[in-house]
């Protein structure tokens, strides 16, 4: 049976990928029949001399990349002249292939971070064929993205960038890059999703979804509007094959573009910081803790001394905007609060206890060893089950020492065991985990915890510690 999971590929390829390219010879033939185009199909005959235009105009700003870098692997040493010897680690070349967009005539070159992470040599081939060395001016894995410049370019075509807040779903878009290494390529689609988040790719994702055809290789390449104008790069797509499978996802030219320059000026990205974890809601959620509506974000803990915590925020606040934008998930208050930078003012609009407030905090710099800030219960199916499959224990020094639980934490209980599949697996909860509040009543024991939950007629709304942060948990019964 083939493997049918699906996976994420990143859109680069190696030298030892194998690539077979099978070749359809289709005879021309005299149509039996006529028929009449389809109102799509006359809008793209319409378009079709104003997208070669386009294709005319961006191709020679889109580039080839070539990365070589050394990795290690493991290989027999001389020990035995038929069994051989332990394996000995040592260094191997591979070499990569990827895409790049120019965004100055000086020879700035933005591309994915994948592309040349680890790279020891970088070439850049132009589409007149020119080669140049290049130099990785910064990089920045947690969007992905990646700054380049050519070795003694000049006079080159820069692309400018578009405006992705303007998209439209079922905008036409071009995709342009080197997929399998084969040759700059030119393919169309439209606008299928924008804002796609929590997708496992990178830390902070905003991503435009599109069914032009992308592949392996295409990884750093432009998604062009009818303008011309770089509005996305291209950079992973959604495949059971590991090829083009018709979703594929860029990075939008509102995130791209800041990053792109902060890389350009210092070769780092300095993001903002509020130091709150977050998490989404649900409508039993939102019922539970009796919030408005499910459009806004839940502050589940609060860094004592961070910026949120000096602003007055609090533990059970729902944010809805920030600086006036709508905040409808939390992946979207980390990429506002993120790209506010350091140092501004955020003016948090949030609904507390019936109550809607705005407060003023300044942003603080993202720590480079702070986690995204964000919890995500699972969301499996319901199964039949009696009980929520898990046991607790009082919070003992045993109990401290075994799962790690600092003395800052004073009271609760913590979860001992719980059954694999079971309801309170599914929501997420894992065993070490420290329940500190039942339906927003403090638990101190057992006995406590035990009576809140018997004498609970639904789902038990339960506030939960785990490494160092608290988040909402709706414990079905």
């Amino acid at each position: 049976m083939p493997n049918k999971r699906m996976r994420w590929v990143f859109l680069t390829t190696s030298v030892g990928l194998g690539l077979a390219l099978a070749i359809l010879l289709i005879h021309p033939a005299t149509p039996a029949f006529s028929f009449s185009p389809s109102p799509a199909f006359a809008a793209f005959a319409q378009n079709q001399t104003q997208i070669a235009d386009v294709a005319e105009r961006v191709l020679p700003s889109v580039v080839n990349i070539a990365s070589t870098r050394r990795v290690k692997v493991g290989r027999r040493a001389p020990f035995h002249p038929f069994f051989g010897g332990p394996r000995q680690p040592h260094q191997q070349l591979q070499r990569g292939q990827g895409s790049g967009v120019i965004i100055s005539s000086d020879g700035y070159v933005v591309t994915n971070n994948h592309v040349v992470k680890g790279a020891t040599e970088v070439k850049v081939t132009l589409h007149d064929k020119r080669r140049y060395d290049a130099t990785v001016v910064g990089t920045d894995p947690k969007s992905d993205l990646a700054v380049l410049r050519l070795k003694g370019a000049k006079n080159l075509r820069p692309l400018p960038f578009g405006s992705s807040t303007k998209l439209r779903l079922g905008d036409i878009v071009l995709a342009v890059g080197n997929p399998f290494g084969i040759g700059q390529t030119v393919t169309m689609g439209i606008v299928s999703a924008k804002g796609r988040s929590n997708m496992g790719i990178v830390d902070y994702e905003d991503f435009i979804q599109t069914d032009a055809a992308i592949n392996p290789g295409n990884s750093g390449g432009a998604l062009v509007n009818l303008k011309g104008e770089l509005i996305g790069i291209n950079t992973a797509i959604l495949s059971r094959s590991g090829g083009y499978q018709g979703i594929g996802f860029a990075i939008p030219s509102k995130m791209a573009q800041p990053i792109v320059n902060s890389l350009r000026r210092s070769g780092k990205v300095v993001r903002g910081y509020l130091g709150v974890m977050i998490q989404d809601t649900t409508p039993e959620l939102s019922k539970a803790m009796g919030l408005p509506s499910t459009a806004g974000v839940l502050i589940s803990d609060v860094v004592p001394g961070g910026p949120a915590h000096k602003a007055g925020v609090r533990r059970g606040d729902f944010v809805t905007r920030i600086n006036g934008q709508a905040v409808d998930s939390s992946a979207r208050l980390r990429n506002l609060v993120a790209g506010s930078g350091s140092g501004k003012t955020l003016a948090i609009s949030l609904w507390r206890k019936g109550k809607t407030l705005t407060i003023t905090a300044t942003s603080g710099t993202l720590p480079t060893k702070v986690a995204a800030g964000a919890f995500n219960p699972r969301r499996s199916p319901g199964q039949p089950a009696l009980r929520s499959g898990l046991e607790i224990a009082p919070l003992s020094p045993t109990m401290r020492r075994r799962h790690n639980i600092p003395t800052k934490v004073r009271r609760g209980v913590v979860i001992s065991s719980i059954k694999p599949g079971s309801k309170a697996a599914q929501v997420g909860l894992r065993r070490g985990d420290v329940i500190l509040e039942a339906n927003q009543v403090k638990i101190t024991n057992v006995r406590r915890f035990s009576n809140l939950y018997a004498a609970s007629k639904g789902s038990v709304l339960t506030l939960v510690y785990r490494q160092g942060s608290t988040f909402f948990v709706l414990l079905p019964k």
